[in-house]
């Protein structure tokens, strides 16, 4: 099962700023107890969104000129906090594809990849920088070049850092380990049927 290769994402921004935003602000515990993961993207950052009684509370991702966007920028060390593979799995099912940030978590790094999510950092001052030209003008384009780690926005470009094994998958759409262990199903079937102690399941 090939996967499409991410070489680019275009889209509008978002900026949800502070730095150490962890991974129960993204998606509170309480929606987790899920068989699957559709539908979390309703209740990204939701406690953050609304108050108890339902109440918007002026987030940025519910600005009416916000909404579509696809690629959200954030502060340093995001996504930290526990390891809830339901953090990243929001964030791509509220439509973002590219999360701009200072640093990233390591495990939210490493579960955003296999979603095919890229997350690209900058230092401070060209974060600080992007944010402005997002925040400036809702309907501004941005550009993620993922083999070039850049981000352009109104005529600039920042260069980011993405690791080289990050980038080689996304970019070669081998960023998912169980499709690419699908797309090998026959040759494993081969290999496994010419190994001696493996025996075909009695009926």
């Amino acid at each position: 099962m090939a996967l499409e290769p991410i070489t680019h994402v275009h889209g509008r921004g978002v900026v949800v700023p502070g730095d150490d935003i962890d991974t129960d602000r993204i998606i509170p515990a309480r929606y987790m107890k899920v068989v699957t993961f559709d539908g979390l993207g309703d209740f990204l950052f939701r406690d953050v969104r609304q108050g108890e009684d339902g109440r918007a509370l002026g987030h940025p991702l519910d600005a009416p000129e916000r909404q579509g966007a696809t690629v959200l920028v954030s502060g340093r060390n995001f996504g930290c906090g526990s390891s809830r593979e339901h953090a990243p799995q929001a964030v791509v099912r509220a439509g973002f594809r590219a999360v701009i940030a200072g640093s990233f978590a390591e495990i939210f790094f490493g579960n955003a990849t296999t979603l095919g999510l890229v997350c690209l950092a900058l230092g401070d001052d060209d974060l600080a920088a992007l944010a402005t030209a997002v925040d400036a003008d809702p309907t501004a384009e941005l550009e993620v070049d993922v083999a070039a780690e850049t981000v352009t926005v109104a005529g600039r470009t920042f260069h980011g850092r993405l690791p080289a094994t990050a980038r080689e998958v996304l970019v070669a759409g081998r960023y998912d380990p169980l499709a690419e262990l699908l797309a090998h199903d026959a040759a494993i079937a081969a290999t496994a049927a010419g190994l001696p102690y493996v025996q075909e399941p009695s009926a």
